[in-house]
């Protein structure tokens, strides 16, 4: 069972959620928070194994929040939601340590999917979307580290948006060997997660330039 913690300043938009995912039999809605502050609350309370986070909030917003919640000991995976495919703010949340974010116009079986493919960490949610708002934003480009052959075809895929079990299947390795190599590409990449890798992928222009 997942439990998850629905996090929205708007009412209607964090019942709407909070339904549609408290109606799946392998997902708990445990709380409900209607800011920033009150989600980092919960969060230490309940320890929730998802927060579906809204990004702009009035007080601690969803940026400041999901940072604090990322350093906590035991983090809970993070799902952050908006309005605005494009924003600027979806960004600066999954490099704060997001690990997916989802538009609120989305239907409700994409926030099902988004939520469990957030808490298995294994996946990439829309990939091109996250290399559109790394071109949508100015900023310095990074120099990847020295890969080998192998774990550059595994970024690259990560890229896609591949899991470790369609990693694993199109380099012909077994998952816990494609698990060896994520872990030594987020070393390299000083990255807290496959999300954070991908990022400085774009950024990088090591994948994305088409």
């Amino acid at each position: 069972m997942t439990t998850v913690l629905v996090v929205d300043d708007d009412a209607m938009v964090r019942s709407g959620f909070a339904a549609i995912l408290g109606a799946e039999p392998d997902l708990d809605v445990v709380a409900e928070a209607a800011n920033g502050a009150e989600a980092v609350s919960r969060t230490r309370q309940l320890a929730p194994d998802v927060v579906v986070m809204d990004v702009r909030m009035p007080g601690l917003d969803g940026i400041e929040a999901t940072r604090r919640l990322v350093r906590a000991p035991d983090p809970p995976r993070v799902l952050v939601v908006t309005t605005f495919e494009h924003d600027s703010y979806v960004l600066e949340a999954l490099e704060a340590g997001a690990h997916g974010f989802l538009l609120k116009r989305a239907g409700a079986d994409q926030l099902v999917h988004a939520v469990r493919t957030v808490a298995a960490a294994d996946g990439l949610l829309f990939p091109d979307a996250i290399r559109d708002l790394v071109r949508r934003t100015a900023r310095p480009s990074r120099v990847l580290p020295d890969l080998s052959t192998r774990e550059a075809q595994v970024l690259r895929l990560l890229a896609r948006g591949r899991s470790n079990a369609e990693i694993a299947g199109e380099l012909f390795l077994g998952q816990e060997t494609v698990k060896t190599h994520v872990r030594s590409l987020l070393t390299k990449l000083d990255a807290r997660d496959r999300t954070q890798a991908v990022i400085a992928a774009f950024e990088s222009g090591f994948v994305g330039g088409d």
